[in-house]
């Protein structure tokens, strides 16, 4: 995005498809970025539309990548969820400004399994997992004294005990049509290369774009 001629990698978009797997290139590029990025390197734009087509977008955390999709979790009853209930297609955009380096994912939205929800609510941080049960996410909150109680109330409720994964939380799966790979070029010249399956179950096809 910088007009400065910084970056002098060498690699061609062509060694990008000569893989024929968007997703191997994917995780190649994350793994770099979770070298390099301060924040967040999972940290990804997740944009979404309710019934009517009006769109809307807010960062979420990546948590899972593999030949299936791109998984996420949330609330459901949030305005993402909602929204994907209603529209069940989403976009993903990718940004490392360390790498000066962006992919951009659009798909199909389904829910993931109750196993594997449960799997990843067990891993996070206990008090995330009450969390989960006091934020009535993305509806009016008065005061935050009144958050502040409901995460007292649920702390007490478990005790030392287990938490349990709520029902209004789970996660999504984004299955991907198309993925772009984008990477800074001096005087704004990028390297551009997409992979498309317009099939489910097809191969990935792939092309240049201009920059």
């Amino acid at each position: 995005m910088s007009d400065q001629p910084e970056n002098t990698e060498r690699d061609d978009p062509a060694d990008w498809a000569a893989a024929g797997d968007p997703f191997r290139l994917f995780h190649e590029w994350l793994d770099k970025a979770r070298e390099t990025e301060i924040n967040d390197p999972n940290g990804v734009a997740l944009a979404t539309a309710d019934a009517s087509g009006f769109p809307d977008v807010r960062m979420v955390l990546l948590k899972d990548a593999d030949e299936r999709g791109f998984v996420f979790y949330t609330n459901l009853g949030s305005a993402k969820g909602q929204e994907l209930a209603e529209n069940p297609r989403a976009a993903l955009c990718f940004h490392w400004k360390s790498l000066r380096r962006q992919v951009r994912v659009r798909g199909h939205v389904s829910p993931v399994t109750p196993e594997e929800a449960d799997a990843y609510f067990a891993t996070r941080h206990r008090e995330s997992q009450i969390g989960a049960w006091a934020s009535r996410q993305s509806r009016p909150l008065e005061t935050r004294f009144e958050l502040e109680k409901e995460v007292a109330r649920y702390a007490a409720k478990f005790g030392l005990g287990k938490v349990p994964r709520p029902a209004h939380w789970s996660g999504f799966r984004i299955a991907p049509v198309r993925i772009e790979f984008w990477r800074d070029r001096p005087f704004r010249l990028h390297d551009r290369l997409v992979f498309e399956r317009p099939q489910p179950e097809g191969g990935w096809q792939t092309m240049k774009l201009f920059p």
